[in-house]
């Protein structure tokens, strides 16, 4: 599936400054993946040390909050578009 996925300014060091790409991809593990293959770096960005999602990072896929659906496994239509989000932490 080919999907769109919004790069957030403090991750476009690994797009060239890109702040959306295309991306391959029926779910979001691929997603993740296929942007690692093309865009070398940004899956530790995205990742832990386990495989799992940061903390602190939040993805969307379209409207939904990946954290509430299946997580890594969350399908990704064809055409979807997936936002990754860093947590702004203030005071």
């Amino acid at each position: 599936m080919s999907v769109t996925v919004r790069i957030p300014t403090i991750l476009r060091t690994y797009t060239d400054g890109r702040s959306e790409v295309p991306a391959q991809g029926a779910t979001l593990s691929e997603v993740i993946a296929d942007l690692e293959k093309n865009h070398a770096g940004i899956a530790a960005r995205v990742l832990d040390d386990t495989g799992r999602l940061r903390r602190f990072v939040n993805i969307y896929v379209n409207d939904d909050d990946v954290r509430f659906e299946q997580g890594l496994e969350t399908a990704t239509p064809d055409g979807a578009g997936i936002s990754i989000i860093p947590a702004v932490a203030g005071g």
